[in-house]
């Protein structure tokens, strides 16, 4: 998979007012078997989205046409809690979301965020209580993300910093994986083994 670089990202923000959106909601489980190489935004929140009998449901946010751009989700804490499954990340990179910003995220769904191009930010629960106000009082609203600086801008104008690991941001960045990091290093590492080992 390749990684879109990331520096400055201004888009619609999609609001999940839901706390406790746990890996199963975000991809069900009977698309676990799927080929990396599929389109894994085609069944992003699938079981919510559509109706039992297969119709859209119109309800939920993310099939409302002024969000059908929206590539930051503002959400509740606890985001992504529940079975450490990697594909719920897929689902949300693929459908075309670059940021996830929420008071607290699953430990694991943190973890494989960051090594697949998709940027999570904690931000306090009254911070997050702004943001979604805002995003909810005017659908359709941008949020900007500044990953050089660490700092977001809100719907309203005002500017919150944010803090990610250095390694992450490095390869966020630079649109890479920590392998092909890893293979930049190749020639170091050979010189390395060549002089030390």
């Amino acid at each position: 998979m390749s990684i879109e670089p990331f520096n400055v990202l201004q888009a619609v923000a999609l609001p999940i007012t839901q706390a406790n959106v746990d890996t199963d909601q975000i991809l069900p489980a009977r698309y676990l078997q799927k080929p990396r190489a599929n389109d894994f935004g085609a069944y992003l929140f699938r079981d919510v989205r559509d109706h039992s009998g297969g119709t859209n449901n119109t309800e939920f946010v993310l099939n409302k046409p002024v969000f059908s751009s929206a590539r930051i989700v503002v959400a509740e804490r606890n985001f992504g809690c529940g079975s450490s499954r990697e594909h719920a990340v897929w689902a949300l990179y693929d459908y075309g979301f670059r940021v996830v910003i929420a008071p607290s995220f699953g430990d694991i769904f943190f973890s494989n965020a960051l090594k697949n191009g998709l940027l999570p930010i904690v931000q306090p629960v009254a911070v997050i209580a702004v943001l979604l106000e805002s995003v909810l009082a005017k659908p359709g609203a941008t949020i900007s993300v500044d990953l050089d600086r660490q700092q977001l801008r809100g719907p309203t104008g005002k500017t919150y910093d944010f803090e990610i690991n250095p390694f992450a941001r490095h390869c966020l960045m630079q649109g890479i994986d920590e392998l092909e990091y890893t293979l930049e290093q190749l020639e170091r590492i050979e010189m390395f083994e060549r002089d030390y080992v």
